[in-house]
């Protein structure tokens, strides 16, 4: 699929055919930032290698660099170097389903959160992230959708489970965060918001992927008003995003929705980026794709819209 091409806005001259001296009238428009992450290919074993990575590729934010159970010292060292070298640790991820109806399974993944949500408390990432989880019985489709995942009794799970581990933790430095789903809560704006409430839990965060939220053409067309409305109503509570894309097939009469790469689909950018230069130091991560060389694409997209709109990723 090619990119999209935009066009860059000319400059206007303004002649200078009077004698007096010309004065422009117009504002100097104030630089705004967004930190850029993604995942660091370049192989690396101590946090100078890390952060050396990060830098060439021009990155302000970062995945963390470790996995739960990882040596206290060895955490305060990349910790150390993210906060010397102004690096965000975005998220910590603590992908399982612990709203499992296999118990073994449910119980492995909250252990999996508790200790997922204390190395992001210590190594002071902005949050730990998960899914909700399904109640799929079939193991290979873990995040997946099924008929009892949208339902109240779900809805009591997933605020019984989410308030377990944060209790567990008693989190000062960090957030636990659900990212949201089509086909799981929170799967909408007022979901989310209803399920911040339900949680009651003043360390309970708001991890956003507008992707994720699109689940039908008529929110697909006019993304950007879902954007605006999500950062108008959550923006107080997000502490990481993703970035990613999506497409609408049109060579097919039931909607097929897919993702893709940052810039080869319809996600509007301009609004995304320009509500989350609005937040600080708030992270825009970039996920799923397979190459380095794709990622470097899809940064050099999400850099020009950014150019575009004063905005410095």
């Amino acid at each position: 699929m090619k990119r999209r091409k935009f066009n860059h806005l000319a400059s206007i001259g303004i002649g200078t055919a009077l004698s007096i001296p010309y004065f422009s009238m117009s504002k100097s428009v104030e630089q705004k930032h967004v930190r850029l992450g993604g995942p660091i290919f370049e192989k690396y074993h101590d946090p100078e290698a890390w952060i050396l990575a990060l830098k060439r590729l021009n990155y302000r934010a970062a995945y963390c660099p470790l996995k739960a159970g990882a040596d206290e010292t060895q955490i305060r060292a990349y910790r150390n170097a993210a906060l010397d070298n102004d690096i965000i640790i975005a998220e910590v991820g603590a992908w399982s389903n612990p709203i499992s109806v296999d118990e073994k399974v449910r119980k492995e993944a909250i252990d999996k959160c508790i200790k997922s949500l204390e190395l992001a408390d210590l190594i002071q990432a902005n949050c730990c992230v998960n899914i909700s989880g399904s109640r799929n019985p079939n193991l290979d489709y873990w995040a997946g959708p099924h008929e009892d995942n949208l339902t109240p009794e779900t809805f009591d799970l997933i605020v019984e489970t989410t308030r377990k581990i944060i209790d567990a933790v008693k989190p000062s430095r960090t957030f636990f965060a659900l990212e949201p789903m089509p086909w799981s809560y929170p799967d909408t704006l007022d979901n989310y918001l209803k399920l911040i409430k339900a949680i009651d839990r003043p360390r309970f965060g708001v991890h956003f992927d507008p992707v994720n939220m699109v689940s039908s053409p008529q929110v697909y067309f006019k993304n950007g008003d879902l954007i605006k409305d999500c950062f108008k109503k959550l923006g107080h509570a997000i502490r990481s995003c993703h970035a990613k894309d999506i497409t609408l097939r049109e060579d097919n009469y039931i909607p097929q929705l897919d993702e893709c790469e940052p810039g080869l689909g319809k996600l509007n950018y301009q609004v995304f980026l320009s509500e989350l230069s609005g937040l600080k130091d708030i992270p825009l991560m970039m996920e799923h794709l397979k190459t380095a060389e794709e990622y470097a694409s899809a940064a050099e997209y999400i850099r020009s819209v950014g150019k575009r709109n004063q905005i410095t990723l």
